[in-house]
């Protein structure tokens, strides 16, 4: 099925005159002729619509058919112009909708279609039939991903005004004509506003938009509508069912006029405003209204008495309303709500009433609520809370008389202590701040057998509630002062909110459905038995007085099979925790900064936290679940036991006094016990043989540990990292038999390692796998260090940072190299580095290397022979330092900061993008030259030196083009 849908818009404007003139159409450009307004609108509707919130009125006297036709003829004469009259009543001029007008119309439409054409830019849409039919169900549309507008459905407007594709859609003889179905059902997504835009598309869519279907509910909520316009709706909607009237100026004439002309009306709102009596007379010749709501109104004169007699009533709700006293008489009213009213006196004969809420009605006397709630026996749900006159006597009447009462919400009313009450079948209780419950009270409670929620917040003497009911799903106790003791026994009890009870000291409770149990800062709270075979969840967060015992609870038998997760942080009593369990997964001990022992035996245990227990001396986690474990925040921990089959990372740094470990871990790759200073040969050595899939070991700062221990490293056929910093290592053989796979060594701060330790490395080819070596802080001298860099060129990184033995950094070649590689030097300005490149350079493989704080060092030469593969240097905090020479091709940063001494830079580094010289004493010509030869220089930190001033950056752009940045000091030092 083909489409064509138009659509077009206009604005008018009223002069001093009153006349409607026809403003310019933004979209078409068309000027409308001056109409004088002989009949006002009957309603004004205001919208906000566009971005700006310009205010459009849409008139609701749609015109005639002949009007329509008469105007459109004049457009037609006047080149095609044409006006916009919106109309909330569609076009129905004071008659019902009928099959004879809608022929009509149609006539109308086919009329339209051929004689008046908008400039438009029409489009097409095909739609298959099963399309069609899935269009019934509430989808947004979408087109090429995007949300798809209704304007854009109807149509789109051709900015330029012009015909375009009418002219071929004439030619071909397509009507715009939309099945009725298909247009209802589309209409039927729209508000009244949007319909009275689509009624401006021709006759038949205006036709359609006045369907009764979408005119049932008129909703004139806060909105400046006169009597007469109101009239007029009513007029011409006689079947709307719904009408909302508040807040609109005069509601009783509006309400007497919808209660006598719509004989359809079915629920009627008003409010703000006064009703005369004259209103609730005349609901009586409304027999099909089901549903009245009065709010925030004034009911007669004030000091009168309001009758309300209705035989087909439903609902009332007369909500923060002024009145004397009402009598209500409505046999088949089911619910009834006087909120907030402030009426003394309230008679009822609604022998159906079900639901009845006079919460706040502060003026009604214990007589009057007594009264008015047993004249109603099928009674199922009472709200009297802020009633601060209800009585005990006054709910023990209510209890003999509505037996069906399920819902009792008495909050806020100090007389009652439930005194001899029995409400059987009562499903809801509430009593929020009730005065007179104490524990006396509970033994009413325990009689409704039926209960299922319970609200006792702010109970301030309750002291104890103990409860055996069956049904009790919910139970609150929030800022009850004095209460003390809590046993329940209910095998469907699911919800337990305790909170800001000061005193509770005990806890039982028995239940098959409870999943989780929050009880934070119960800061008395001792003793818990919990029998829940179903419970998932504990959070026990600052319960301060909980002692050891509450171990057996968690634990298997405790009467909790199958708890996952456990939270205790900040329970500060607790010293010596021991925990079984098949089912724990998660245990959180947070703040525990009293524990001193924890045995856990929970072989599922995924997830630990010990964060702040700093005085733990001893811990067995034999058997557990863990991938992964931190005891560093333990440095009491003198003994340790663990037995866990899928850890895979164990960290004990700062472990100080750790002297006995037993660590069986048979998948562990990452082992840290740095400064460890008790753990011995013999705890290293059993760790190791059961632990074997070890890849990284730290043994930093472990004194303790010799060459026994080094030795059992043997066993670790994966080991590739070791870091054995400042212990006091004297020889390393033990390292170079063991570990034949070591990548990673680390021997920062060896002070007693030998110049000669180092020598099998680059005389006897020992840890051929070795990448990376940290010598810094060490005290090896300068040939130690010189052969190290020119013999063991397998290494990538290396660390010699404040070695004070070393001298100058200058690299060259042994005898033997010198007679095969030719001599290569830097090449002259203004040629390229490539172009002296040697066709065979030594095979040494050195990317980073750290000289940070190396005080001896004067002078650094690297050729390009020796460094051709040094992509990172950092030569910083050298204070003695006074020549740079390098030509290294791929260098990328060089970091010279704090140099203070450095006066001569050489470089010859094509790739070089980083250069670091704050705080150099180096001169502003010498960066110049030096940067000069650094094409592809981007960043370039000449903070606090002295001879740079920072106004002349401009010199070291044009040094270096590829500059992007320059740091330096904001004024001259």
């Amino acid at each position: 099925m083909r489409i064509w849908c138009c659509l077009c818009f206009g604005e008018e404007e009223e002069d001093s005159k009153g006349y409607r003139s026809i403003m310019k159409d933004p979209i078409l450009g068309s000027n409308g002729e001056e109409l004088p307004d002989d009949n006002p609108p009957a309603f004004d509707w205001n919208v906000s619509v566009g971005r700006n919130n310009e205010e459009i009125d849409f008139d609701v006297n749609w015109l005639s058919s002949s009007e329509m036709e008469v105007r459109n003829n004049n457009n037609n004469n006047n080149g095609g112009e044409r006006m916009l009259n919106v109309n909330l009543n569609l076009g129905l001029s004071g008659g019902e909708a009928s099959s004879s007008s809608s022929t009509v119309q149609r006539e109308d439409c086919d009329r339209d279609t051929y004689s008046k054409r908008p400039k438009v830019n029409s489009f097409s849409l095909d739609w298959d039939n099963h399309l069609l039919q899935e269009t019934s169900y509430l989808c947004p549309m979408n087109q090429g991903g995007r949300d798809v507008s209704l304007s854009n459905l109807l149509g789109t407007i051709d900015d330029d005004g012009e015909d375009n594709g009418i002219s071929n859609m004439e030619d071909l003889g397509v009507r715009m004509d939309l099945t009725d179905d298909l247009l209802h059902m589309v209409f039927s997504f729209l508000d009244h506003i949007d319909l009275c835009r689509a009624a401006s598309v021709c006759s038949q869519w205006r036709a359609a938009s006045s369907h009764e279907d979408f005119w049932r509910y008129l909703n004139f909520e806060n909105k400046q509508i006169s009597s007469d316009q109101f009239e007029d709706m009513c007029r011409r909607y006689p079947n709307a069912t719904t009408i909302n009237l508040y807040g609109t100026p005069n509601i009783h004439p509006l309400a007497m006029k919808a209660v006598s002309s719509l004989r359809n009306l079915d629920a009627l709102t008003l409010g703000r405003g006064q009703l005369g009596e004259t209103f609730f007379q005349a609901l009586t010749d409304c027999n099909v209204l089901k549903s009245l709501t009065i709010n925030d109104a004034t009911l007669g004169n004030g000091i009168q008495e309001i009758p309300i007699y209705h035989d087909n009533l439903r609902l009332l709700q007369l909500v923060k309303c002024r009145v004397l006293r009402v009598s209500i008489r409505c046999p088949q009213l089911e619910t009834l709500s006087l909120k907030r009213s402030s009426m003394p006196h309230a008679v009822l004969n609604c022998p159906l009433l079900h639901d009845l809420d006079i919460a706040s009605c502060h003026k009604l006397s214990d007589a009057a609520i007594r009264s008015a709630a047993t004249a109603c026996p099928l009674l199922e749900s009472l709200d009297m809370s802020n009633c601060s006159c209800v009585s005990d006597e006054t709910l023990r009447d209510i209890a003999q008389t509505c037996g069906n009462l399920r819902v009792l919400d008495a909050s806020y009313c100090p007389n009652i202590s439930l005194e001899s009450v029995r409400l059987v079948m009562l499903t809801v209780l509430k009593l929020h701040s009730c005065e007179g419950i104490t524990s006396a009270s509970m033994a009413a409670v325990a009689h409704s057998y039926m209960l299922e929620v319970l609200e006792l917040d702010n109970c301030s003497l309750l002291t104890s509630v103990s409860l055996d009911l069956p049904r009790l799903r919910n139970i609150r106790l929030v800022h009850c002062r004095k209460f003390i003791d809590l046993n329940l026994h209910s095998g469907m009890l699911s919800s337990i909110t305790v909170s800001n009870c000061p005193l509770l000291q005990r806890i039982n409770i028995t239940s098959s459905a409870l999943k989780k149990l929050v009880l934070q800062k119960q800061e008395s709270l001792t003793t818990i038995a919990l029998q829940c075979p179903n419970l998932l969840e504990v959070d026990l967060t600052e319960c301060e007085s909980l002692t050891n015992s509450i171990c057996e609870v968690f634990s298997d038998g405790g009467g909790c099979p199958v708890l996952k997760s456990l939270v205790l942080d900040n329970c500060e009593s607790l010293t010596a925790m021991a925990f079984c369990s098949t089912s724990l997964v998660s245990l959180s001990l947070a703040g525990c900064r009293a524990l001193i022992s924890l045995e856990l035996r929970c072989p599922y245990l995924e997830q630990v936290s010990l964060d702040g227990c700093d005085h733990l001396e001893r811990a067995s986690f034999c058997p557990v679940g863990l991938r992964s474990l931190n005891l560093g925040i333990c440095p009491k921990m003198n003994v340790l036991h663990i037995e866990a089959p899928q850890m895979a990372s164990l960290e004990l740094k700062g472990c100080g006094v750790l002297s006995e470990a037993s660590i069986n871990c048979p998948l562990l790759t990452s082992f840290d016990a740095s400064f460890c200073s008790h753990l011995k040969d013999d705890c290293l050595s059993a760790t190791t043989s059961s632990c074997p899939l070890i890849e990284s070991l730290v043994l930093m700062s472990c004194p303790s540990v010799g060459c026994d221990g080094l030795l059992s490293l043997q066993t670790l056929q994966n080991l590739t990292y070791l870091d054995l910093s400042y212990t006091f290592l004297v020889n390393l053989q033990p390292v170079y038999e063991s570990c034949l796979r070591l990548k990673v060594l680390k021997l920062q701060a060896c002070k007693y390692l030998t110049d000669t330790s180092l020598e099998p490395l680059y005389k006897e080819n020992a840890l051929p796998a070795l990448c990376e070596l940290d010598l810094s802080y060490g005290t090896l001298c300068q040939s130690a260090i010189e052969e190290l860099l020119a013999c063991c060129t397998h290494l990538t990184h290396v660390s010699l940072n404040g070695c004070i033995n070393m001298h100058d950094l200058i690299w060259g070649f042994t005898g033997d190299q010198l007679s095969h590689i030719p001599s290569v030097s830097i090449a002259p300005h203004g040629s390229s580095l490539e172009q002296h490149l040697p066709n065979e350079l030594p095979k040494r493989l050195l990317e980073n290397l750290n000289c940070v704080g190396c005080p001896n060092i004067k002078k650094v030469v690297i050729p390009l022979a020796q460094g051709f593969l040094l992509s990172s240097l950092n030569l910083s905090l050298s204070a003695n330092l006074k020549e740079v020479d390098i030509a290294c091709y791929n260098l990328c940063v060089l970091n010279l900061s704090n140099c203070c001494s450095l006066e001569s830079l050489q470089l010859e580094c094509p790739r070089l993008s980083s250069l670091f010289l704050q705080s150099c004493n180096i001169d502003e010509e010498a960066v110049e030259a030096a940067v000069s030869r650094c094409t592809m220089l981007e960043t370039l930190d000449v903070r606090f030196c002295p001879k740079i001033c920072p106004l002349s950056m401009t010199k070291l752009r044009v040094a270096c083009p590829s500059l992007k940045r320059i740091f330096s000091s904001l004024v001259p030092l």
